[in-house]
């Protein structure tokens, strides 16, 4: 009698052991998952950071330039054209000349030449016609280094390798050393690659016709999808009845939420461009195209928004007096808006990181212009990575780094703006 409890005890006792060391073991193992995914992000931002933070200083060469009149404007009118056709890279060149007089060769001129940026010649060229008076003087200028002066100065060329195995060669190296221990060498903040369009040389590369046009896609994209997908939300959760065809849409709906991008890149290359006309890499047409693939994200977003609202609130507004549009528009809505725009901040966050659906719209064109309305030709900056990341260019790798880096921080600021109004204007019931 006494040894059948013991042993119901003993079972019971060894049951709660092995349901403890499960669920421990179960508790270690999602610990282990959550810190291999750490790991992983930490590599991931440790690469991205290293890669890309040097492209926000860009190495500039100090040159001794005199803007000749003789040269600059030989009429002496001070016409803007005549100043626009000016040889202002010709003028750099002669700078270059007098730092180093005793090269003389012909191919030593044209690596001497070389450790300059061919846009810095288009950068005088500005500060001149901005203003005229600077012709006849002698100015102490800082110039755009070339490309590989800069990532020779930032490292990524070892000054110790055998010159068949640097894009610098010797010669060179002992130019830009003169001008390092002159101190004419500098690295500055880099403010063309937030100021400029994109470029063919590395060095004069920037993001901001890219971040226009991705501005005035998100721009056509929310004033579409945030007005169709509530109006489209309340029909489907106010007033369409419950039958097999509502049923249906709802379906695909939710399908369409799942389908790939790449699908809606060749639907509005079909529809906008080859039907309708548009042209091509406009942001309006990708506009089009993210809001085909944005509305079924905002019309479940804000269908669970409505669904979130009491039924008591509907029963007390009717019990009133009010109609079924005042009870929508006056009571519903003001208390669903907050989940409706969430939804629709987090659809415009992943419409800002596509780039798949603006390849098929040709939206990978080379855009130097930066985009005036969102019918000029354009690029977007998922793109823009896309194009500098197939560059051959070392300095290409740094640029596509610091471009994402901008990237993750618009999608950063636009979640936690999201998570804000959810925070603020949330209510418990």
């Amino acid at each position: 009698m006494s040894s059948r409890p013991r042993g119901v005890k003993e079972r019971v006792a060894e049951g709660i052991a092995r349901r403890y060391r499960r669920e421990r073991n179960f508790r270690l193992a999602g610990l282990g998952a959550v810190l291999v995914g750490m790991t992983f992000l930490g590599f991931f931002f440790y690469t991205l950071i290293g890669n890309g933070y040097t492209a926000f200083l860009q190495t500039h060469i100090r040159l001794d330039v005199e803007l000749s009149a003789d040269v600059i404007d030989p009429d002496g009118e001070r016409d803007v054209q005549a100043l626009g056709r000016a040889d202002y890279q010709g003028v750099i060149r002669n700078a270059l000349r007098a730092r180093f007089p005793d090269v003389t060769s012909r191919n030593d001129l044209r690596e001497l030449f070389a450790l300059v940026s061919p846009g810095a010649g288009f950068e005088l060229r500005s500060d001149v016609l901005s203003d005229p008076e600077l012709v006849g003087e002698a100015l102490s200028l800082w110039v755009v280094a070339d490309d590989d002066v800069d990532m020779l100065i930032k490292g990524h060329i070892d000054r110790a390798a055998d010159e068949s195995q640097r894009r610098i060669s010797d010669s060179q190296l002992g130019w830009i050393e003169q001008l390092e221990a002159d101190g004419s060498v500098s690295r500055r903040f880099n403010h063309r690659f937030f100021t400029s369009g994109d470029s063919r040389d590395p060095e004069m590369a920037g993001i901001w016709s890219a971040v226009v046009g991705s501005f005035f896609m998100l721009l056509v994209t929310l004033a579409l999808s945030f007005p169709i997908g509530v109006a489209t939300a309340i029909y489907l959760e106010e007033f369409a009845p419950k039958n097999r065809w509502t049923d249906l849409i709802e379906v695909n709906i939710n399908n369409l939420a799942a389908v790939p991008s790449i699908v809606f890149g060749l639907l509005g290359l079909a529809l906008f461009i080859n039907i309708f006309g548009l042209p091509r890499s406009a942001p309006v047409v990708g506009g089009l195209v993210l809001t085909l693939m944005t509305l079924p994200v905002v019309i479940i977003a804000a269908r669970a928004a409505l669904m979130s609202v009491p039924p008591s609130i509907r029963e007390a507004a009717l019990g009133v007096g009010a109609s079924k549009m005042q009870t929508i528009f006056h009571h519903v809505m003001p208390l669903a808006m907050p989940g409706m725009l969430t939804g629709t901040i987090i659809g415009m966050a992943r419409a800002l990181g596509e780039s798949a659906p603006l390849l098929m719209i040709g939206m990978v064109a080379f855009i130097v212009d930066v985009p005036e309305s969102p019918l000029d030709p354009a690029t977007a900056l998922p793109v823009q990575v896309y194009l500098w990341a197939d560059s051959p260019e070392r300095a290409f790798v740094e640029r596509t780094s610091a471009a994402i880096l901008v990237l993750l921080a618009f999608l950063l600021v636009m979640n936690a703006t999201a998570i804000l109004l959810r925070k603020r204007y949330e209510r418990r019931w």
